[in-house]
């Protein structure tokens, strides 16, 4: 009987999610099915395709993870003062699928630049209301195990498009144009889901904020603003996924297999994220985001001194794990410490200063591959996630949460 119990209340507890949240979820996946298909051949079509260098695929993901999150903010702001998030969302999903062509018919590595600028401005305009979207339908006590579920759907997505690109890439000699191609179907898809799926909440809409003032950003409050300091830290030393498959490269893994690190990372993450979302419901999530950063840690360490092939597998699986403990708990506990009224911003202001900072975090961690040693970015990003911790740990209070 007791064994049966857990069971029976986690099933409640999906039926009792809302449906935007099922929806959302949905769309992330067939988003994801495309976006990690495409990156999980990107470092590799650039390098072994276009001829680029590792400093020029720094550059890349720095410039597109960093230039097109000042829209974050205003996204987010804009669907506080707006209260219509939906539109904003279906705007920056449909931005990222036009622009899937540009990676398919790209014949030097700027038009791989102006593609990826292309899908991270979308991604810039759709996160902040999104995640926001997930807020407005949610009570407090279901949001763990709500931005669990979307991640694990959208994880979904993320596992399957990498399953399938190395398929292609086997079977067609590997052709890596033909992956984007499939990657834009599966784009489509996710916007059709959007705009017909979603309703707009009476919360999102009557509830209005002005548009960003000084204040605003005083009224978010200190819990929220060291949040930002440990995540700014932490992100300092999180570079693109990109540098994770060039050391599989870099140790002896064949290009054609190489997505299917991307594909065990996956499999853990989507296996983990709604049930540690659900136990952050329970234990409090300060405490379970700590632990991912302590982990993050321990795997850039293996990632640096890792020396033979078998032994990659279990650092991206454990790599997953970190995905699953911390990115929708990092969604529900900002969601936490931000007014209702000022969630959209709480969301923007939070991926504007990841993202500004992924821009030196990735120039440097490619300068440093190709001038010293590919050990040190690792290094350093295991050492600043245990910085990170730490400030998360003594510097966020966990009373008074905000419904």
């Amino acid at each position: 009987m007791s064994s049966h119990k857990p069971s029976v209340q986690s099933k409640k507890r999906l039926k009792n999610i809302h449906r935007n949240v099922w929806i959302l979820g949905l769309v992330s996946l067939f988003t994801d099915f495309g976006t990690k298909a495409i990156q999980s051949i990107l470092p590799l079509f650039l390098v072994s395709v276009l001829g680029a260098n590792v400093s020029i695929i720094g550059l890349i993901e720095g410039i597109a993870e960093s230039t097109a999150s000042i829209l974050k903010l205003f996204s987010g702001a804009l669907s506080d003062y707006w209260g219509r998030r939906k539109e904003l969302a279906i705007l920056g999903y449909g931005l990222s699928t036009a622009i899937i062509p540009l990676f398919a018919l790209a014949n030097s590595p700027l038009w791989v630049l102006v593609a990826r600028f292309g899908d991270r401005l979308g991604k810039g305009i759709r996160v902040a209301p999104r995640n926001a979207l997930v807020a407005d339908v949610t009570p407090i006590e279901q949001r763990g195990a709500a931005y669990g579920l979307r991640q694990t759907l959208d994880t979904i997505g993320a596992f399957s498009g990498p399953l399938v690109a190395t398929i292609i890439l086997l079977i067609s000699g590997q052709n890596f144009r033909l992956v984007f191609w499939v990657a834009l179907v599966s784009g489509i898809i996710s916007v059709c889901l959007l705009v017909k799926g979603i309703r707009e909440t009476p919360s999102s809409k009557e509830k209005r904020s002005k548009l960003i003032q000084w204040d605003t950003f005083q009224q978010l409050g200190r819990n929220y603003w060291v949040l930002v300091l440990a995540a700014t830290l932490f992100n300092l030393g999180h570079f693109s996924d990109a540098f994770l498959l060039l050391k599989a490269q870099h140790i002896g893994i064949a290009n054609a297999w190489i997505p299917l690190s991307m594909i065990v990372m996956n499999f853990s993450y989507m296996l983990s994220a709604y049930p540690l979302g659900l136990l952050s419901d329970r234990m409090g999530r300060k405490q379970l985001l700590v632990v991912a950063f302590w982990l993050f840690s321990l795997v850039y360490l293996g990632f640096a001194w890792v020396q033979q092939p078998q032994q990659i597998w279990g650092l991206f699986a454990l790599y997953g794990v970190y995905l699953g403990m911390s990115q929708g708990i990092l969604l529900a506990l900002v969601a936490d410490v931000t007014p209702s009224e000022l969630r959209g911003t709480g969301f923007g202001v939070i991926n504007l200063v990841i993202g500004i900072i992924l821009l030196p975090a990735n120039l440097l961690a490619g300068f440093v591959w190709e001038t010293a040693n590919p050990q040190i970015p690792f290094l350093l990003g295991s050492f600043l996630a245990i910085l990170a911790s730490f400030i998360l740990l003594l510097g966020v209070r966990q009373r008074n949460m905000i419904p």
